[in-house]
């Protein structure tokens, strides 16, 4: 499993990163205090507080081309 925290500003970000997730077979979850949602739904993502920074994460053994591409979204 790897961590890594992403923000995702708008609703064009959260579309964008679903269809990014969408696209791998691992699982992806993303957590927001104490609520944990699936990160290939859309409508547990707009759930969560997008305010603020989300910790991601991936439960895969190799997922670099995945990280490469939500690059854009991961912050410090």
């Amino acid at each position: 499993m790897t961590t890594y925290n992403i923000l995702l500003k708008s609703i064009n970000d959260v579309k964008d990163f679903v269809n990014i997730v969408n696209k791998y077979d691992f699982d992806v979850d993303l957590t927001s205090g104490r609520y944990i949602v699936d990160a290939k739904s859309i409508m547990g993502i707009f759930s969560l507080d997008l305010s603020k920074p989300i910790k991601m994460e991936v439960h895969g053994d190799t997922p670099d081309t995945f990280i490469n591409e939500i690059q854009s979204f991961i912050v410090d």
